[in-house]
């Protein structure tokens, strides 16, 4: 069997979980099957890159990928199955499919219609990514959802959809990338940053976007316990506007109150880990989040968590045994922010149940959480499709 996987982020250009979950899902594929990757970005060895129409430089971002998409489908002549990662490579597979008469199977590892927010980011091109969404999704011979709250919103989102095309295979984590770094070896940037290693630390690694929930944490931050440092790992933010938004609030943060460390830059991966095994909290107060390998990661460092409630975090995160769970609501953001405060600075006075929550969380992920049986899953799912 011979897979065209689709996908905008492809290492090196890996910056949020559905890049990540690619990346590892064709290197376990690999073992099982045939993968050739099509991916979005400047050239690199081992890929094939669809690169957009110079004639739309400068156009909506929305139609760049659309003619990159043209390009990718192309270019999965041969494959006998074609696996497209979230709206930027949806049309690709689609008409892919179509072209060559095989299977489509989509992986929603998010949904536009639960995402307003990208309105801002995309304009008019928001209505055209919600439009793609929803053409690949209905017409696909599977959809992948990685949580089973995730499933969930795929059926109410989109109804015309057969509930037996609908499966779950929810995201994994390496567990030999991804664990606890002793305190005499951690990585040197906490010493680049100056943060106090007497100070306990509550740690965020995310994207600058309505989605992530940046301004609430900020915001609940002016709420810790004075001896808590805050160490954000933010960037790649989506507009000019939440940038300056997300800026003039860690301006106000740090007037206030000390041991606030804000990195803008993507790090690797081993300073990261050294961040989160530093932690002894780390908080994702997404609005939306249908996994959260964030999570994962930070579990897996042995790392407790303070999470909102929402999508399929609680699927991740065991409330009260691999960390807390916050209620989110909309119509009562400040309400959150002081729930995810109380959450983070009980653990933060009770260091014991901080690391007995960081002990089971990495032991969940390695129970329950490994990419091979996620390959396994997928391949399952494509001899389904093509029999």
């Amino acid at each position: 069997m011979r897979v065209a996987m689709m996908t905008r982020e492809y290492p090196p250009e890996v910056y949020g979980g559905a890049g990540v979950h690619v990346t590892e899902l064709v290197a376990q594929l690999r073992r099982l099957c045939d993968v050739d990757v099509h991916c979005m970005g400047a050239p690199r060895p081992g890929v094939t890159v669809a690169q957009p129409d110079p004639a739309l430089q400068g156009a909506n971002a929305a139609l760049s990928t659309l003619s990159a998409d043209l390009v990718m489908a192309n270019g999965a002549a041969g494959a006998d199955i074609v696996h497209s990662h979230t709206w930027y490579t949806g049309m690709a597979g689609h008409v892919a499919a179509m072209l060559y008469g095989v299977p489509h199977v989509v992986t929603a590892h998010s949904l536009e219609p639960l995402r307003p927010w990208k309105a801002e980011q995309l304009g008019g091109g928001y209505r055209v990514s919600s439009w793609v969404e929803r053409t690949a999704v209905e017409a696909a011979d599977a959809v992948i959802a990685v949580s089973s709250g995730m499933r969930e919103d795929v059926l109410r989102v989109y109804p015309a959809l057969d509930p037996n095309r609908v499966h779950v295979v929810k995201n994994g984590i390496d567990t030999a990338v991804w664990y606890p770094t002793p305190a005499d070896s951690e990585d040197s940037v906490l010493a680049e940053l100056g943060v106090d290693p007497t100070r306990p630390v509550v740690a965020f690694v995310g994207r600058i976007t309505r989605q992530k929930g940046v301004a609430h944490l900020v915001a609940a931050a002016h709420r810790f316990a004075p001896e808590v440092q805050l160490v954000l790992c933010a960037g790649a933010p989506d507009t000019p506007e939440i940038a300056a938004e997300v800026s003039n609030a860690v301006q106000e943060l740090s007037a206030a109150r000390t041991g606030v460390f804000w990195v803008r830059e993507m790090l690797p991966i081993a300073k990261i880990r050294g961040i989160l095994s530093a932690a002894t909290v780390f908080v994702c107060p997404s609005v939306y989040e249908p996994l959260g390998i964030v999570n994962l990661e930070a579990m897996a460092c042995s790392t407790a968590v303070v999470a909102s409630d929402v999508g399929g975090i609680p699927e991740v995160v065991n409330d009260g045994v691999t960390g807390s769970l916050v209620h989110y609501d909309a119509a009562r953001p400040q309400a959150f922010e002081t729930d995810l405060a109380d959450a983070v600075n009980a653990l933060i006075a009770d260091p014991d149940k901080a690391a007995a929550f960081g002990r089971a969380g990495r032991q969940r992920c390695i129970d329950e959480f490994s990419w091979a049986h996620i390959a396994e899953q997928t391949l399952e799912i494509y001899r389904k499709v093509s029999a």
